[in-house]
């Protein structure tokens, strides 16, 4: 097992930032944990990578405990904090080259990571003068000088544009073949295109951690209706298995169902028994994006 969490709880004076969180990670998975702004996510990376500590809870990595064997925890993992941490005067070898003796690795191995991230054009620049998006990929070369079985990273996208989002999509993807990645984004359409697992966080508790296909197939069904007059969305919630009615714009509709079963013919049956007449009814197809609102509102 290459990450595992047993019970981790953080608490910052009165605030419970992890409320005994438990999961794990398999060797060669790609898990994307998910959350909105305060959920606990960035706690959690620090503490999988030894920069704070638990208030309680075990936390293994490559079974190692962060706590009693931080030294070679922090051996077998590459992490990129969400705030990359950078010397903005230093040249991109250069300051691959510090880190790569702190790390007591090759120097080959500096070539190999800037090729690998796509830094070449770039490398005879000083770290100031590199875009946020280059000063990322300058973080994630860092992240894997060492050659670790577990990468930890958090937000890696941030500051890509769409070329460099696919090009840093498609390493993360490779790596994971070899490697354990473990991944924070707000970018859905990131998690969906790389993780074969969405581990989900609010308030600091787990609220989800299944497959991609599993938390799609999962519960959630949403139908868009329009009727030719306002109504009331109290009204609406009387239809079988609802959990939520929205009204989107004028007299249309999304109403939210906890089923796979396609509830289209109940919301026409629920029409015509009440003489509403309907203009457009369809099906929404759920995507990642609404199902993270769902549970994480």
């Amino acid at each position: 097992m290459s990450i595992e969490v047993e019970h981790i709880s953080k608490t910052y004076g009165n605030q419970k930032a992890l409320n005994a969180v438990s999961f794990k990670v398999n060797k060669g998975e790609i898990v994307g944990f998910l959350g909105p702004n305060g959920a606990g996510k960035s706690t959690m990376m620090k503490i999988l990578t030894t920069y704070i500590e638990a208030s309680d809870g075990v936390a293994k990595v490559s079974n190692f405990d962060v706590n009693t064997a931080s030294k070679e925890v922090q051996k077998r993992v590459g992490y990129l904090p969400e705030h990359n941490p950078l010397y903005l005067d230093m040249y991109v070898k250069e300051y691959l080259s510090f880190n790569a003796g702190v790390y007591k690795v090759e120097k080959s191995r500096i070539d190999e990571v800037i090729a690998l991230t796509g830094l070449t054009p770039e490398a005879h620049k000083t770290i100031g003068q590199l875009s946020k998006g280059y000063r990322q990929r300058v973080g994630l070369a860092n992240a894997l000088l060492h050659n670790p079985e577990v990468l930890i990273l958090d937000e890696p996208t941030t500051g890509l544009d769409p070329n460099q989002l696919i090009d840093i999509r498609h390493l993360i993807t490779s790596l994971g073949k070899e490697k354990t990645v473990f991944l924070s984004t707000h970018i859905m359409q990131e998690v969906e295109a790389m993780c074969d697992r969405v581990i989900i966080i609010n308030k600091g508790e787990i609220v989800a951690d299944k497959t991609l296909k599993d938390l799609r197939d999962e519960k959630v069904q949403t139908v868009i209706v329009e009727f030719d007059y306002r109504v009331e969305e109290a009204f609406l919630l009387k239809l079988p298995k609802v959990t939520k009615v929205e009204n989107t714009f004028d007299f249309i509709y999304e109403i939210t169902f906890s089923t796979t079963e396609d509830m289209r013919s109940h919301v026409f049956d629920f029409a015509h028994d009440n003489q509403l007449k309907i203009l457009q009814l369809n099906q929404k197809n759920a995507s990642l994006e609404s199902l993270f609102r769902e549970l994480t509102s």
